[in-house]
């Protein structure tokens, strides 16, 4: 009962942002070299990881379903792609990231929790510290998903593809149910794509 109050609350009240305080884990030299790696690349600005025909299809039903919370459609689009192709290129379900910006941000850019997460995906900025280099804007669309992507994804292969642990590590609220579900849940009524009966 209490959960579905929380979730009610949660989509009436926008300017809530739920992220919790990701954990500062002290990293190995090879693990913090790979990261390093992971966030310092450059994106590419189109989906490359779909065929023509079902990249438009998904890129029209995602921004359908999106464009209550971001009313630009050239923006839109462009948000879309950048996700796509960061949750594609760190093995991510792009449709997993949204539920994560979701619950998150609510697709705000500019958020900032109690604890000091930043951006769409709520990254720490200890982060930047750790694997990144000091001229890295959380703020930055492109910036903010390759850090919070590469950061699941770490989570992850951590826990051995457990997406129930991997998501309490990404909250730093690891064993505990609530964050995982509400992932889950923003997943399964939001944002599943079925490609289209050809």
């Amino acid at each position: 009962m209490w959960r579905l109050i929380y979730s009610l609350l949660f989509l009436i009240i926008p300017g809530t942002v739920t992220a919790g305080a990701q954990v500062y884990e002290p990293l190995s030299a090879s693990t913090r070299t790979v990261l390093q790696r992971s966030v310092s690349d450059r994106a590419v600005p189109m989906l490359v990881t779909l065929p023509g025909p079902e990249a438009r299809d998904w890129l029209d039903s995602m921004a359908e379903r999106l464009e209550k919370r971001i009313p630009n459609m050239e923006e839109r689009r462009a948000f879309l792609i950048t996700v796509h192709y960061e949750a594609t290129r760190a093995g991510l379900d792009p449709e997993l990231v949204l539920s994560i910006i979701q619950v998150e941000s609510n697709f705000r850019k500019y958020a900032v929790s109690s604890a000091g997460a930043r951006g769409f995906m709520q990254v720490m900025p200890f982060w930047v510290d750790m694997i990144g280099n000091p001229e890295h804007n959380l703020f930055h669309l492109r910036v903010n998903l390759r850090y919070g992507c590469t950061i699941l994804r770490h989570y992850l292969d951590l826990e051995q593809g457990d997406y129930f642990r991997a998501l309490g590590r990404y909250n730093g609220s690891l064993g505990k149910a609530e964050y995982p579900n509400l992932i889950f849940n923003a997943w399964r009524r939001n944002w599943v794509y079925q490609v289209a009966a050809k």
